[in-house]
């Protein structure tokens, strides 16, 4: 059996090839459909996915991604992907928090935690998602996400928080002005994504007061915000997904510590599980 396995975030999208136990991954830029047309996903699987798994056809395609859990735009990619690959009789869309679910509970019950450059958390009980604390924006919320904690490094930047040595890095490694930034935060397309660029600092200066405090602090508000809010959360592990729970993987081990909460996984993306679930589910 020969599938195709989809794992798109905002900024990058996974595509890993599983055919008989052996499979082969490769990467396109970002799919985000509350932001593009039909015409520029085709374009995206058509001049970049295609050219390197040179293959058209496959039993099926699971696709999970970012903004699928609206239906319009689940339907969106789904015309995308069967457009493209139209001799594939079975094609599923689902949203970047079933991925991170099955990645990291597989088929046990579990709480699963997105932490890159946006964050959510669900509630999974080994078979469907049963309760979803959604994010709302990097704007109003996303808690402990990449543009949540990218956004604090600039406010102690443009409020001139941090001491000399900071600034120093700070402006070292950006060559950049509080204009600039508020030109990119504010007129420019995709600020989430420039605002998570901003992590970095954070990883590159770790053991700093400041810094820590940053890390801690918006992490924390993720656990108090969300994930106190799960009745299972003291029962069930807490599984964690993305390049911001991975990096500051040391962090969410200690929050749990703190808050009494068993800690699961925790993976840089989800496609490692995903390709366990799926092959699991083909050898049955």
């Amino acid at each position: 059996m020969l599938i195709l396995i989809a794992d798109s975030g905002a900024t990058k999208t996974a595509w890993t090839v599983l055919e008989n136990g052996r499979n082969e991954t490769f990467f396109s830029q970002g799919i985000a459909p509350y932001l593009m047309s039909q015409e520029q996903i085709e374009s995206i699987l058509t001049t970049e996915l295609l050219p390197s798994i040179k293959k058209t056809h496959f039993d099926a395609i699971y696709y999970y991604g970012t903004g699928c859990k609206n239906p319009n735009n689940a339907a969106l990619v789904h015309q995308a992907l069967t457009a493209v690959f139209n001799t594939t009789p079975v094609v599923e869309v689902s949203h970047d928090m079933m991925a991170a679910a099955k990645a990291t509970c597989q088929n046990e019950a579990g709480i699963a935690c997105i932490l890159g450059t946006g964050s959510n958390s669900a509630y999974f009980d080994g078979t469907d998602i049963v309760h979803n604390r959604s994010g709302i924006g990097f704007i109003l919320g996303d808690e402990g996400s990449g543009a949540y904690l990218g956004k604090k490094v600039i406010q102690y930047y443009l409020y001139e928080t941090f001491d000399v040595e900071l600034k120093e890095k700070f402006d070292q490694k950006y060559q950049t002005n509080p204009a600039e930034i508020l030109e990119n935060v504010y007129k420019k397309p995709l600020p989430n994504r420039y605002l998570a660029d901003f992590t970095k600092f954070l990883a590159e200066n770790r053991n700093h007061f400041m810094i820590e405090n940053i890390i801690e602090d918006g992490l924390n508000d993720f656990f108090f915000t969300h994930l106190c809010r799960y009745e299972q959360s003291e029962s069930v592990p807490i599984h964690f997904v993305g390049g911001v729970a991975a990096g500051f993987s040391d962090v969410l081990e200690s929050l749990c510590s703190d808050y009494g909460f068993q800690p699961g996984k925790i993976l840089n993306n989800p496609m490692t599980g995903l390709i366990e679930y799926h092959q699991s589910a083909m050898e049955k």
